[in-house]
């Protein structure tokens, strides 16, 4: 009987050894910052099947492999609230993201997304993915799905039609809706179908993020107009990559915030995302009036510029725009990135295409040309249009969180705007070391907690016991963006370890191909 007992003591007690003590990865000595904005504990962590399973101050035990995160800062994995993500299908490593922290990234933003929404999403499964990666159903999309680009409002077939397309997106996965009403088809929808559908959104457990109407002299009304949403449509709302456009409203910000904080105390849900450049990229497009592309954004366009009337009038309205909005009112704020009809521009300007001409480099003459490129298919730029003092200010407000508004890249490919490469470096060597904008714990919470709040991830965002091990772990003296507008591609530096679901997926300076992404689903999803 002794040795019955003996016998059964010894194997529980190997047992417990076996299954407690031995993980996949432990990371030892770090400066765990949990995401929630509180300041930073030595600890050790423990992952055990893609899983967080102990925090401790000294984990016991073996693992398969360990780091040494002594002098490093360890932080949840980033979430990128405003990703354009198409490219990820012919990009499905993402490296471009996961290289600056990101582990998850939130695509279909500016009213833009992938449709049907399930079987895209069932495609990203079947293909396997680099990166968490979750989606918005779009606006623009469904309207011009279901009424192209007239510059009308719907009909009450057609917006139940939208309604319909919105509520099967939803429930396919979806984690709400995203608008672009500075764009075509979206800036012919009035309030009212923007709330009917955002409801549709809302009744499924979705936000809502807008592109607003308008970022320059028009700012205020299109922050007002998310902030009637927010309460017609009962859902929560992200002012989406908030900025002020163009010299004459610079310093507007501290009445957007105010405005912000005046909603909140009302008990209205509405945040903001941002990134931390002076500088936008969007379609040359955006300085031509909206009414000359209806119907069709090049031939018709083309057809209503052989008006001399109509014309004058397109050419007056992107004067406007080159003085007022993102023209900065200077040629040489509008910086060529993909011209494809004129190759040789790109990553150079509105004023050296002027230059190149013979031509005085004046709004008229730049409006000129800006007509000519959309005839020939229009062209992607960066514009120079923001102050760093709105910047700063935006960053600092509480519910605003980081986002690149960047797309996956491939090194060395076009000239694409630095944030598709340094975003989230940035704030934390930029902002957060040099200019002390945020404190380290702050800008970990605006990357990791409190985007994670805005999507409904309980399982994601933080550095606990029970979370998807989703970590980024770097060198608080040293991380930064390297590249900048003139010289976009470098990968940033500081960042040595970046893990998804458990899987190393970034390693020192090498980056490992381990697709151990999930497709996320949002909150109606029902398998």
């Amino acid at each position: 009987m002794r040795n019955q007992l003996l016998f059964l003591f010894f194997g529980l007690l190997l047992l417990a050894c076996n299954s407690v003590d031995h993980y996949d990865l432990i990371i030892r000595n770090g400066a765990v910052y949990d995401g929630s904005g509180t300041p930073a504990i030595t600890e050790d962590v423990a992952i055990l099947d893609g899983k967080i399973v102990k925090v401790s101050k000294s984990i016991k035990g073996t693992a398969t492999r360990e780091l040494d995160a002594t002098g490093l800062v360890v932080s949840p994995g980033f979430i990128d609230v405003h990703t354009h993500a198409e490219p990820l299908p012919l990009m499905p490593r993402a490296e471009s993201h996961l290289r600056q922290g990101v582990t998850t990234s939130l695509g279909g933003p500016d009213g833009g997304c992938p449709l049907p929404m399930g079987a895209y999403l069932d495609s990203l499964e079947s293909q396997t993915v680099g990166i968490n990666i979750a989606y918005l159903v779009g606006h623009n999309t469904v309207r011009n799905h279901v009424m192209g680009l007239e510059n009308r409002a719907p009909t009450s077939a057609e917006l139940d039609s939208m309604k319909a397309l919105i509520k099967k997106s939803m429930i396919e996965g979806a984690f709400g809706i995203s608008t672009g009403l500075k764009y075509l088809p979206g800036t012919y929808a009035k309030l009212d179908e923007v709330v009917a559908l955002s409801q549709v959104a809302s009744a499924q457990g979705g936000f809502y993020t807008s592109h607003l109407r308008e970022e320059g002299l028009g700012l205020l009304d299109g922050v007002g107009e998310a902030i009637q949403i927010a309460e017609q449509a009962d859902i929560p709302v992200v002012l989406t990559h908030h900025k002020v456009v163009g010299a004459p409203m610079w310093g507007s910000s501290t009445k957007t915030l105010s405005m912000v904080d005046e909603a909140r105390e009302k008990g209205l849900n509405v945040m903001i995302d941002q990134y931390p450049y002076t500088a936008s990229f969007t379609s040359l497009s955006i300085l031509i009036p909206a009414w000359s592309m209806a119907d069709d954004r090049y031939e018709g366009f083309a057809k209503r510029c052989e008006d001399p009337v109509l014309r004058d009038s397109i050419k007056r309205g992107i004067i406007q725009n080159l003085i007022n909005d993102r023209g900065g009112n200077d040629l040489r704020r509008v910086q060529f990135s993909r011209f494809d009809w004129k190759p040789e521009f790109d990553g150079k300007t509105l004023y050296d295409w002027a230059i190149a001409e013979g031509l005085e480099p004046t709004m008229e003459n730049g409006a000129e040309l800006i007509i000519q490129a959309q005839i020939h298919r229009g062209a992607r730029c960066i514009f120079h249009a923001m102050s760093e003092e709105d910047v700063d200010r935006i960053m600092q407000h509480p519910f605003t969180m980081v986002a690149s508004d960047g797309r996956y890249t491939a090194m060395g490919k076009g000239h694409p705007h630095p944030r598709n490469y340094g975003t989230f470096p940035r704030v934390l060597g930029h902002f957060v070391r040099e200019k002390k904008v945020l404190s380290l714990e702050e800008a970990i919470r605006k990357m990791t907690s409190l985007p994670a709040s805005l999507m409904g991830l309980t399982d994601r965002g933080e550095i606990a016991e029970g979370q998807f091990a989703d970590i980024t772990i770097f060198d608080p003296e040293t991380i930064s963006d390297k590249g900048t507008f003139t010289d976009p591609h470098h990968y940033p530096e500081g960042i040595k370890w970046v893990i998804v679901n458990g899987e190393i997926t970034v390693d020192g300076e090498d980056y490992i191909d381990a697709r151990a992404g999930m497709v996320l689903r949002g909150p109606a999803y029902n398998r």
